[in-house]
């Protein structure tokens, strides 16, 4: 059966790459065309024929944009929670004192996925790394929205918790760390044969601090194995590089390298303190070389960080070392331009230097960048023989308005507001702003009902016996009336 043409024609602007010069380029009065799910030209008028022609003027085709770095199970729940809390004790994080007490219920890790997915098909992205805990139906709840989707099951071998606010320990389990690596590999081997065709996977040691060495050897081992790339969370708190001080007398960088992980098949979830970070300042050590020399990655996630007052040191000093870099979106709203629009300040806050943090680092990290991480050369780029993995922009919206440069007005001014329609594998997800595949409004009643049934039990969870609002107390005190006030006269 012959592939569908479609020719979305005379665009004003396409984000097109340019394979001679390695680059995105803007090419103006544009066409594009594709063939079922395959992009089958880029650039002047198309002279072939085609079964449906939708007229692209006043829009700009942007590469679908690809998140190698998220947490769609749970942190859509903690809005309203954790946008400005964390352990002050702890390294200002809110890993071990916060997340583990308002985690949602897995029950309600549906409505939850789906309301991210939302989001983030709304932001432009067309893939979706998923770091979730593997339950029934998520392979198919993925499938569902439309979304290309590697699947990341974490599995780990223990976990953190605090007695008391200011010291971290770990509670250990194998057997239960050997019952979640056959239930991802399952899961993973699952993705890899479901028949969207639109799903993969990657293997997923949890964090570095709750997996030991034979744990993170025979993960890569399995990667290996299946050709997928080992993603973990590492140099992401102040508190776990010190905790591997203590454990191994070495930095979590040289820890990897010790073990035989540090290498082109490793993801490192966050990469942020490494020993020179201004908030560690570990002079023994030379973790930027090592990480540079090794050909692992860096998924780089600033908002959750922003929100605590750390940050990575910097977008542009990795990338233009040749440390590969993609973008992700670690906490809510998953919003992919609003990420990279943050990742440029904070770079150049950090450094005190504006070409540190370029809107062309953050574009590239979220598309090419993403891509080459996953080993998808056929994504984050508008190219003959790519995915036909695309949004298109409204020009003519206020906030893009002058377009005199459209890929920084989007990112810096736009935002989501102005990306109009979305296509993934050739399927239109998102027309006129809404997405298609998801019931957004029955999800998210499903999610706000989850949250609060979460945060009825929080002083269960909590070491002090906290309720939600002693964690995390609202902006302003609410009342059931006012004091009377004194009568206008």
């Amino acid at each position: 059966m012959t592939a569908k043409i479609t020719r979305i024609a005379n665009l004003d602007i396409a984000v097109a790459w340019d394979e001679a010069d390695l680059r995105h380029v803007y090419l103006e009065n544009a066409d594009l065309v594709f063939a079922g799910n395959e992009i089958v030209h880029i650039g002047a008028a198309y002279a072939g024929t085609a079964d449906t022609t939708i007229d692209g003027k006043g829009s700009m085709a942007l590469p679908g944009f690809v998140n190698i770095h998220s947490h769609p199970f749970s942190e859509p729940a903690n809005k309203g929670l954790t946008e400005e809390f964390g352990s002050d004790k702890l390294g200002q994080s809110s890993l071990y004192e916060y997340l583990p007490v308002f985690g949602l219920d897995p029950a309600d890790a549906g409505p939850s996925t789906k309301v991210a997915m939302a989001e983030l098909l709304r932001s432009g992205v067309t893939t979706i790394t998923d770091l979730s805990i593997a339950r029934e139906g998520w392979l198919d709840d993925l499938a569902a929205t439309g979304i290309r989707a590697v699947v990341a099951p974490m599995m780990r071998q223990g976990y953190w918790f605090t007695k008391n606010g200011h010291t971290v320990e770990y509670a250990w389990d194998e057997k239960a760390g050997e019952k979640a690596f056959d239930a991802a590999m399952k899961t993973i081997d699952a993705a890899l044969a479901h028949p969207s065709g639109r799903l993969s996977a990657m293997a997923c040691p949890s964090q570095i601090d709750t997996c030991k060495e034979g744990f993170f050897r025979e993960a890569l081992q399995e990667a290996r194995k299946r050709g997928i790339p080992l993603q973990t969370h590492a140099c992401q708190g102040v508190v776990e590089f010190n905790e591997m001080i203590r454990r191994h007398g070495r930095t979590p960088i040289e820890w990897l390298e010790q073990i035989g992980v540090l290498g082109p098949d490793l993801i490192i979830g966050h990469g942020i303190f490494l020993n020179d970070h201004p908030q560690v300042r570990y002079p023994h050590a030379d973790d930027f070389a090592r990480l540079r020399a090794s050909g692992a990655a860096v998924a780089h996630c600033p908002t959750v960080f922003a929100r605590r007052g750390m940050a990575l040191n910097t977008l542009g000093r990795y990338m233009d070392a040749g440390i590969p870099v993609g973008m992700g979106t670690d906490t809510f709203p998953h919003n992919m331009v609003d990420e990279m629009r943050l990742a440029c300040y904070v770079a150049r806050v950090m450094a005190g230097n504006y070409k540190m943090g370029t809107t062309r680092h953050a574009f590239e990290a979220a598309t090419v960048g993403g891509a080459a991480i996953l080993r998808r050369p056929d994504l984050g780029r508008l190219q003959v023989g790519c995915k036909a993995d695309f949004s298109l922009v409204d020009l003519s919206h206020p906030y893009m308005q002058p377009a005199h440069e459209p890929v920084r007005s989007l990112i810096y001014s736009a935002s989501e507001r102005a990306i109009r329609d979305v296509y993934v594998d050739g399927t239109q997800v998102v027309r006129d702003g809404k997405v298609l595949t998801i019931d957004v409004d029955r999800e998210t009643a499903g999610l706000v009902d989850g949250q609060r049934r979460r945060l009825s039990t929080v002083r269960q969870r909590d070491w002090a016996g906290r309720d939600a609002d002693g964690l995390a107390p609202p902006v302003y005190a609410t009342r059931e009336r006012l004091p009377q006030q004194r009568p206008v006269t």
